[in-house]
């Protein structure tokens, strides 16, 4: 019964080795289908905006758009306050305090329409998933809901 045993825990982990070294190329795997800048060593280049979404340029008033702010907080109430707080206490995921001051609107409505490849490419994105430990669920927000959600979080941060 022992040899039984002992061949199985052998078998086990030979089976186990074999299935971990599938890749025998000395080459890295590509992350993405395009070839990236190098530096002149050879090195891929670091580019600390590589964050991707459409928002380049976000119109942002001195005043607070209520109505906008509004729509903002309705969806701030059904997608985002199970694991954001409107204070700076972490819940699941960082306070809201502030955060208009930590960061640009074409940041933040780049990062709530685009978390999943904000969280993989953006060096802030990754940052924040360090504190955090759990990834943002794409919440699926158009862009009129992620400016209303962007004005909602100026209201929070006192802007009137």
């Amino acid at each position: 019964m022992k040899k039984l045993i002992v061949i199985g825990c052998i078998g086990f982990i030979v089976v186990f080795a074999l299935s971990c070294g599938g890749n025998n190329s000395n080459t890295p795997a590509s992350t993405s289908g395009s070839e990236t800048e190098k530096t002149p060593e050879g090195n891929p280049s670091y580019d600390p905006h590589r964050g991707e979404g459409k928002f380049t340029k976000v119109d942002v008033g001195p005043t607070l758009n209520a109505a906008m702010a509004e729509t903002g907080s309705k969806v701030y109430a059904v997608k985002c306050s199970s694991c954001h707080k409107l204070t700076q206490e972490k819940l699941v995921g960082p306070g809201w305090a502030g955060v208009t001051s930590r960061h640009t609107a074409e940041w933040i409505m780049n990062f709530v329409t685009n978390t999943d490849v904000m969280l993989n490419k953006d060096p802030k994105a990754q940052a924040l998933l360090e504190i955090c430990l759990v990834r943002m669920p794409n919440q699926n927000l158009t862009d009129d809901d992620a400016r209303g959600v962007y004005e909602f979080q100026r209201k929070n941060d006192g802007v009137k």
